[in-house]
């Protein structure tokens, strides 16, 4: 394996800029477990940004609805549950339950125009769980 592989979830022209979407992976813990791993990836301009997607606040999902994780304004990401609001450069919650924490980050670089997840050992396609996918 690669000592730090990178994980291509999307091309850079998925994401319009100044928006962010979420993606459902899932990731491999040190001792070889696999959980859920939701992430947001923000796109403004050529910069990405990622944050695993769960508030500090309490744990839920940020999005409001199914990938709306913006506030009106379109600056800053926002927990649907309780109005969070945290930068979207820094994951930092300036106003809301949980002002002055922070979002966990993902790492991220783009590559070819792919952005990928990197710092992490994620479960490939090839390599999930068929029972998984099961009804």
């Amino acid at each position: 394996m690669t000592p730090n592989p990178a994980y291509a979830i999307c091309r850079m022209s998925d994401i319009p800029s100044q928006r962010a979407a979420g993606f459902h992976l899932e990731i491999v813990e040190p001792d070889g477990r696999r959980r859920p791993w939701p992430i947001i990836v923000v796109r403004w301009g050529r910069q990405v940004f990622g944050y695993v997607n769960k508030c500090p606040h309490d744990g839920v999902n940020l999005d409001w609805e199914r990938n709306q994780f913006l506030d009106p304004n379109g600056i800053r990401l926002m927990c649907g549950k309780h109005g969070a609001l945290f930068e979207l450069g820094t994951g930092i919650c300036v106003d809301g339950p949980c002002k002055g924490r922070g979002l966990t980050p993902v790492g991220l670089v783009v590559l070819d125009d792919d952005i990928c997840v990197t710092g992490v050992t994620l479960v490939e396609d090839d390599e999930a769980d068929p029972a998984a996918d099961a009804p």
